[in-house]
């Protein structure tokens, strides 16, 4: 009973160091129920079940990690992380590294590092593990681990993106998008939009996505301008909703099943990115989907009405 309480206590750590490493809800908590397995099968009690723990959950990863390559390089389309709603850890001594490595773009940034850069990166420089604990969750020397970190964080560095820092600035930016989106509003858009925004959609192969890779504020505010209206005739709605602790949106259908999710970048008081993601493996943990196909096709209809 200790054993489960105590895991308990440690799951929200675990799964939130999973998913910076997965980039997927689903595996992340697969991750953490294959260590609660680990966990059960150990013969000795550890000295730190926190540090014990948070070596298996990385371990699990790892291997999930190396495994997802081939799928990803397969995958079809552009691949982004599954929209995270919550992250259920909390440490107010680390929240701004918190809230910016589960960031969308801090996402796809880690997804260029090897596992093991990743694993370190994710260790030290979001949670604050000691170096001898990162060496006994990766299997390597705290030497080449300092070394794996120095690697990421010079990667990490050289393409991170500077998010405005005021929340409220984002949030007062992000209504104003998502109500000119709504009204169909191209000058207000962009307005509001960088002028190499970049538009990306992860559909999978498995639904229709919006855009698989559109550039510029013109290009971006014509297509969404045309597009949302005709959702809003067919009665879905545009829900403003902080997704991967940054500005976002889901859309719904008339019934309220759930089409897709929207996240944006912003800086220096523009839109620099948007990303939708509408591949329904990878929305499922946030409710009941809409038919994407049978969705397209109605705003087809709607469109030719």
């Amino acid at each position: 009973m200790r054993d489960a309480e105590e895991f308990e206590e440690l799951r929200p750590l675990l799964f939130s160091i999973a998913y910076r490493l997965l980039g997927s809800v689903s595996e992340a908590e697969d991750a953490v129920q294959e260590t609660w397995l680990r966990y059960q099968g150990t013969a000795t009690r550890p000295v730190s079940v926190k540090a014990y723990l948070s070596a298996v959950v990385t371990r699990v990863s790892i291997d999930v990690l190396r495994s997802a390559r081939v799928r990803r390089e397969e995958y079809v389309g552009p691949w982004l992380p599954e929209p995270l709603a919550d992250d259920p850890y909390e440490d107010p001594a680390r929240s701004a590294e918190l809230a910016d490595s589960v960031s969308m773009a801090a996402l796809l940034l880690l997804e260029r590092l090897s596992p093991l850069e990743r694993a370190v990166f994710v260790l030290r420089d979001v949670f604050a593990f000691g170096f001898p604990e990162i060496a006994a969750a990766v299997g390597r020397s705290e030497a080449a681990c300092r070394q794996l970190a120095v690697r990421a964080r010079r990667h990490m560095d050289e393409g991170r993106p500077r998010f405005e820092a005021d929340r409220r600035e984002r949030e007062e930016l992000a209504a104003r998008f998502f109500d000119a989106v709504r009204d169909g509003d191209v000058d207000q858009l962009r307005e509001l939009l960088a002028a190499d925004v970049q538009m990306v959609g992860d559909g999978g192969g498995k639904a229709p996505a919006l855009a698989k890779g559109v550039v510029g504020a013109d290009n971006v505010a014509r297509l969404t301008a045309g597009f949302f209206p005709v959702l809003t005739q067919i009665g879905a709605v545009l829900e403003p909703r902080t997704l991967n602790g940054q500005p976002g949106a889901v859309v719904r259908d008339k019934d309220g099943a759930l089409i897709g999710t929207m996240t944006l970048d912003v800086l220096d008081g523009k839109i620099q990115a948007i990303r939708s993601v509408v591949n329904p493996d990878k929305l499922a943990h946030l409710g009941p989907l809409s038919d994407a196909w049978a969705l397209a096709h109605e705003v087809r209809r709607a469109r030719r009405g």
